[in-house]
């Protein structure tokens, strides 16, 4: 495995021809690909909390509207012919937005718990199921599950860098919409329900990230495994330093506001993309 490559597993392909297949729709995982994903997904988080909670349009519209701009996205990237890096990270920052509220939605609802500030509702329609975090997750695990067994059935290689067509590449981006809901719930947990705090949080799932870098070196435990584990983990390490970047002082947070932190993390996401794309066009030329 190369120095370059952090919990892949993923194999190389053995022809010219078949690395070019390959490398057409989705990256390398690399450290770069790890510190993308963290900075999408916490800016999936302050960015949906933005439209939900700032600007006050509730959870269910939020969600129907970041769903909506997930599709489109989502179809964008199916259509390319290769791998674009603003392709790719935009469907992963749009599942990390929709990620978010959905999972608020499923989890929540207009108690004092979650509104505050003498807030009683958010937006139109129904302000959340009130599912609370366990339940939330229990089902999203479900679901996650049953994707990877109709994945596992259909035959079709876990393994990333293999993915080449359109119905394996469809199941790969429902495990990631799932994962990345699922990931929010467990953030939302950690710093809200289990006494860590947002820091506490992040550090906590910061330590497990180190122990399956660790597990790498382990040959019995496979790399796809602490790939897809890792995947989900990113979610709540955005989801909690998200929160500690935008909630109240009182709270354990940095009261950065959602506008400001989703701007510089926009900004910070947008110029990794552009590396990216200037790397993919040099790595094409050659």
């Amino acid at each position: 495995m190369e120095e370059s490559e952090v919990i892949t597993g993923l194999d190389v392909a053995t022809t010219s021809d078949r690395t070019e297949s390959v490398m057409k729709k989705l990256p390398e995982v690399t450290l770069a690909f790890w510190i993308m994903k963290i900075a999408a997904t916490t800016l999936g988080e302050t960015a949906g909390d933005l439209f939900s909670q700032t600007l006050k349009l509730g959870y269910f519209l939020t969600t129907i509207a970041l769903f909506v701009v997930f599709v489109v996205t989502l179809v964008v990237q199916l259509r390319s012919r290769r791998y674009n890096p603003f392709f790719y990270w935009t469907v992963i920052l749009s599942t990390s937005m929709a990620g978010t509220t959905m999972s608020d939605f499923m989890n929540r609802d207009a108690s004092a718990q979650f509104l505050s500030n003498g807030t009683t509702k958010l937006g139109w329609g129904p302000q959340g199921l009130g599912l609370g975090y366990p339940e939330g997750a229990a089902i999203l695990i479900s679901i996650l599950l049953a994707i990877f067994l109709a994945w596992k059935l259909s035959g079709m290689t876990f393994q990333i860098r293999d993915i080449v067509t359109f119905k394996a590449e469809a199941l790969f981006w429902a495990a990631i919409l799932v994962s990345n809901t699922l990931g929010t719930s467990m953030g939302d947990f950690l710093s809200d329900s289990s006494g860590l705090g947002y820091a506490g949080g992040a550090l906590l799932v910061t330590g497990v990230l180190a122990v399956l870098v660790a597990l790498m070196k382990v040959p019995a435990v496979p790399n796809v495994l602490l790939f897809w584990i890792a995947f989900v983990l990113t979610r709540p390490l955005g989801a909690t330093a998200g929160d500690f970047l935008t909630k109240p002082v009182a709270k354990g947070g940095l009261d950065l506001g959602t506008a400001g932190s989703s701007a510089v993390l926009l900004a910070v996401l947008l110029g990794l993309m552009a590396h990216a794309q200037v790397q993919e066009r040099q790595t094409a030329a050659r």
